[in-house]
């Protein structure tokens, strides 16, 4: 099995985020957020984000844009026009038309932590993404989430 993880950077001091990261093994961090160069991403904003992984924890920063929500999906959700489980229906349907699991390397996945904003993964699709990998490849990933 192959270990993954996941972290969210809110309720996340810059200093407890980055020792989260620096305790687990990954060695890149996949940047799965839709927006990730909002102000109110903070220490979390993409061009800061991969400088501070490189000089604090020597990880590699990764985008990967075909793990992120359509805006009008995570907007509905936002906005409580749709609940949580058919957000969860939507997003996955999303991953099988994008056809994911043949866009995104395996190897890209091994000892890597996606990234979102979400702070616990219970609500959050960096969550559905690994779970929809992992069916789609034979239950090959070994998830921890980091919290």
């Amino acid at each position: 099995m192959d270990n993954v993880f996941t972290i969210g950077f809110t309720e996340k001091t810059a200093k407890q985020f980055f020792a989260l990261l620096q305790k687990s093994s990954a060695k890149k961090l996949i940047d799965v957020r839709l927006n990730n160069t909002s102000q109110l991403s903070g220490f979390a904003k993409r061009d800061d984000l991969k400088f501070f992984l490189k000089e604090i924890c020597d990880i590699e920063y990764v985008e990967v844009p075909d793990l992120a929500p359509e805006p009008k999906i995570l907007k509905d959700y936002r906005n409580n026009l749709i609940d949580w489980e058919r957000y969860e229906l939507l997003y996955t349907e999303l991953m099988a038309k994008r056809a994911v699991e043949r866009r995104v390397d395996p190897v890209l996945i091994t000892d890597a932590c996606l990234l979102c904003s979400e702070h616990k993964p219970h609500h959050c699709h960096r969550r559905l993404a690994l779970e929809y990998l992992n069916k789609c490849w034979a239950n090959s990933l070994k998830v921890k989430h980091l919290f």
